[in-house]
């Protein structure tokens, strides 16, 4: 297969693609919340109770030290009137650009009911002592992982990757408690979150929430009809 062969084929094969092949749960902008918190429980609950397969992923992006954009999938921790929950290493890719530039955007996509989630605003780090009982909540596999200890780091080999990964596993299973002193719980403190839910006509509805200036965790929201 020649390369202009290849890559036609892979347009049809996208073009070919359909997006919302199910009915759309409706959503009523004016019935919205006066605040993102509440709104964004009941479409998490939706999306689990629609059969989402993970839910909890989103993508989470961050800038470097350039200003060039960075983007990858995590997991949520929480979501509570501190704002949107998640963690990694303080020495990881992204915990590094957190400390140069402390502010993070988040984005979910639940394509069972078309609907959308964007985070916006400043992240901070939690105390040491909730990063430790966040990773000791989790599973052995994720403190296994956490207690490699080199996140983004070159790894000379996938036979070295194995060796570290299964050595972690054995501590993780031997030590529950075992310390990971990098593993750091961060906060995205929401200064927008806007809501998109997908229409198959393309009458899209984008509900944005802004905090107001100077409302803190606990201020106010000013809500924003979108064009699609």
């Amino acid at each position: 297969m020649t390369d202009d062969t290849a890559q036609r084929s892979f347009r049809d094969l996208l073009r070919a693609q359909r997006v919302w092949d199910t009915e759309l749960p409706a959503f009523d902008p004016e019935a919205a919340p006066p605040a993102p918190l509440a709104l964004f429980h009941t479409w998490f609950a939706g999306a689990v109770a629609a059969g989402q397969p993970e839910p909890h992923a989103m993508a989470l992006a961050t800038a470097d030290t350039e200003g060039l954009p960075d983007v990858r999938t995590l997991l949520l921790h929480d979501a509570d009137e501190r704002g949107w929950h998640f963690a990694s290493h303080a020495t990881s890719a992204k915990g590094h650009q957190l400390a140069a530039r402390p502010h993070a955007a988040l984005g979910f996509y639940w394509p069972a009911q078309g609907r959308q989630v964007r985070v916006r605003g400043p992240v901070v780090r939690c105390t040491p002592a909730e990063s430790h009982a966040d990773l000791h909540a989790r599973s052995t596999g994720a403190l296994a992982a956490a207690l490699t200890g080199a996140q983004s780091e070159v790894v000379g080999s996938v036979a070295e990757l194995h060796r570290t990964a299964d050595a972690a596993w054995d501590r993780a299973v031997a030590e529950p408690d075992a310390e990971a002193p990098t593993w750091t719980r961060y906060v995205v403190e929401p200064a927008e979150v806007e809501f998109f839910q997908g229409d198959a006509r393309r009458r899209h509805v984008r509900l944005r929430y802004r905090r107001t200036e100077g409302g803190g965790t606990g201020g106010d929201w000013t809500r924003e009809l979108l064009w699609p």
